[in-house]
């Protein structure tokens, strides 16, 4: 099943399918399930995790939050839309620069997901902006 292909088959969407779009729901999706995972990765770790831990669990929620939002297509809501892009995008950056800090497979991760979902939001937002 597919995202993507859920958003394109809406009836309003119609000639208004946005590739990026469709492509950062679908990353905002797993960046939220992998931050959630992180988070709950860190909580298991010796050293203190707890600036990772509150970042990776903000950037779920933004992200959980993003694709809900940008998935609704009744209606429009594009500068809704538009502002959770550029939400998501600095969580997303700031979730990164943290989980870089540590030597952990899953802030290795976690960095790389958020990384490719803020790249997605970038490239949707920017597509967005053209069209109006």
């Amino acid at each position: 099943m597919s995202i993507k292909e859920m958003i394109k088959e809406h009836p309003q969407v119609g000639a208004d399918w946005n590739e990026d779009l469709g492509e950062a729901v679908k990353h905002a999706m797993y960046c939220a399930a992998i931050c959630n995972s992180c988070a709950d990765a860190c909580s298991a770790e010796e050293m203190d995790m707890r600036t990772c831990i509150r970042l990776c669990m903000d950037c779920a929620d933004i992200c959980t939050a993003t694709y809900r939002v940008a998935s609704r297509r009744t209606s429009g809501n594009v500068g809704v839309i538009e502002s959770m892009l550029r939400t998501c995008i600095a969580a997303c950056e700031a979730c990164v620069e943290e989980c870089e800090k540590h030597d952990t497979d899953h802030c290795r991760r976690c960095a790389r997901m958020c990384r490719e979902c803020a790249d997605d939001c970038t490239k949707a937002l920017e597509g967005m902006l053209q069209h109006a």
